[in-house]
């Protein structure tokens, strides 16, 4: 098995390699409106780390949000045309999924990303393996989380909700791969690579838009 992993639903542009066993490369550049410029170099830069070719991946690895439209399409669209390209099966996980792995916490507690517009994409766990409610997007101040422990960026922002905001602040791809490789090692099923958008793209055509035909 060697996976790549890749994840761009924040401001981390993240890259990992992951042989089955451990994470055998990975790099992370937080520019929250370079995704598309630092992707592939950081791609290129992890293969080299571990002296491998791209034709050696077996697997792709992506994080499927939520996320701002346009950097979730980034991760999004390179993936499957690795995938496309390599003949290899492609496996979304949700980006707060990653971040929940890689919190060194063992009770309950939240997981927040920044979602702009004063709101946080948030989830509870039961423990960095276990989500227990879907992924939402609210206002901080709408929430009532009982003072539980929360990790990301989101919660960081917002100190009045999440008073025990803690690390890591953005998702890794060295936890998502590891988090896919225990997966599927265990047999479970991943699912395809589909955005997690949870509300419309920023972008809109503007209300009473006039259509001009040609005469």
């Amino acid at each position: 098995m060697l996976l790549l992993a890749l994840d761009t639903a924040t401001p981390a542009v993240t890259v990992a390699l992951h042989d089955g066993t451990s994470v055998i490369a990975s790099s992370s550049q937080v520019d929250a409106r370079r995704h598309g410029e630092l992707l592939l170099p950081a791609v290129d830069r992890v293969l080299a780390e571990a002296d491998l070719r791209l034709d050696a991946v077996t697997g792709i690895v992506v994080g499927v949000g939520p996320g701002p439209y346009t950097g979730l399409r980034v991760g999004l669209m390179t993936a499957d045309t690795f995938a496309l390209a390599l003949g290899v099966p492609a496996y979304g996980l949700c980006t707060l999924d990653g971040l929940a792995y890689a919190a060194d916490i063992e009770g309950p507690f939240v997981v927040a990303t920044d979602a702009r517009r004063k709101e946080v994409y948030w989830a509870r766990y039961a423990d960095p393996r276990t989500r227990v409610s879907e992924p939402a997007v609210d206002r901080p101040a709408d929430l009532d989380l009982g003072g539980l422990p929360a990790v990301g960026a989101g919660a960081l922002l917002y100190p009045d909700t999440f008073p025990d905001a803690r690390a890591p602040e953005y998702v890794s791809a060295a936890a998502l791969a590891s988090l896919a490789a225990e997966k599927l090692a265990a047999g479970e099923e991943l699912a395809a690579p589909r955005p997690l958008y949870l509300r419309r793209p920023d972008a809109q055509v503007p209300k009473n838009y006039k259509v001009v035909t040609p005469k």
